[in-house]
């Protein structure tokens, strides 16, 4: 069995190697999309980015990020103000009540500064796994581990290299296959070629350079060549 794993692990460790070059020719500009200027702006844009396009995010932060620009001014706020500030994103009273929970811990615990580890960023409200990954990663610029996002969980599935669902296990699966100078940069990779290309509902098969290494484009194409 462990044979047939490490065997498994080094095919989808060759995929990536292929994989990588040509997204990275394909997208040389990639990066977050979320807009900031620190570490903390990036924070509070990842809290409010779940279940929200990072599109509508950036339009509230425009004038969020001039109005709060330390974790005392979130911390003092009160809730029905900031929920009023970021409505538009979603779910704004659970992201309210994380931010300002959060922009407490950061004052009683880490003298107003955001912290450089993966334990202590997710033991502060409302960031888990995902949130610090994109904070360490593009704040600080620390690969530590694997942002999953929807575009990732899709793409990752599609290309063969990972048969989970659950983002946690995902991430674990990409770990051992992407080198870890490219951790950061590979979410931003899945990202931009998911919203160019490999869409959710009807993927680009017929224009993707990655269609070679993809065995559900392959798939695809092979119905579509059925069904004309």
């Amino acid at each position: 069995m462990a044979k047939q794993v490490s065997k498994l692990i080094l095919q989808r460790r060759e995929r990536v190697a292929r994989i990588l070059p040509v997204l990275k020719s394909l997208y040389p500009d990639a990066r977050c999309s979320l807009v900031h200027k620190s570490p903390l702006e990036l924070l509070v844009a990842t809290i409010l980015s779940a279940q929200c396009t990072d599109e509508r995010v950036n339009i509230v932060t425009k004038t969020l990020f001039k109005k709060y620009r330390a974790p005392s001014d979130y911390a003092r706020v009160p809730q029905e103000e900031l929920e009023k500030d970021i409505q538009s994103t979603g779910f704004f009273r659970n992201k309210a009540k994380s931010i300002r929970a959060m922009a407490q811990s950061l004052i009683d615990k880490h003298n107003g500064i955001v912290p450089q580890t993966m334990e202590e960023l997710v033991a502060l409200a409302g960031v888990g796994r995902k949130t610090a990954n994109v904070v360490l990663g593009n704040a600080f610029g620390k690969n530590v581990g694997v942002t999953v996002d929807t575009h990732v969980t899709r793409l990752s599935n599609r290309l063969g290299l990972t048969k989970q669902i659950d983002a946690v296990k995902i991430e674990q699966d990409l770990i051992l296959i992407v080198p870890p100078q490219d951790w950061t940069i590979w979410s931003h990779l899945l990202i931009y070629h998911g919203r160019a290309i490999c869409k959710a509902l009807r993927p680009r098969c017929e224009v993707c350079p990655l269609l070679p290494d993809c065995p559900h484009g392959q798939k695809v194409m092979k119905e579509r060549a059925a069904d004309s």
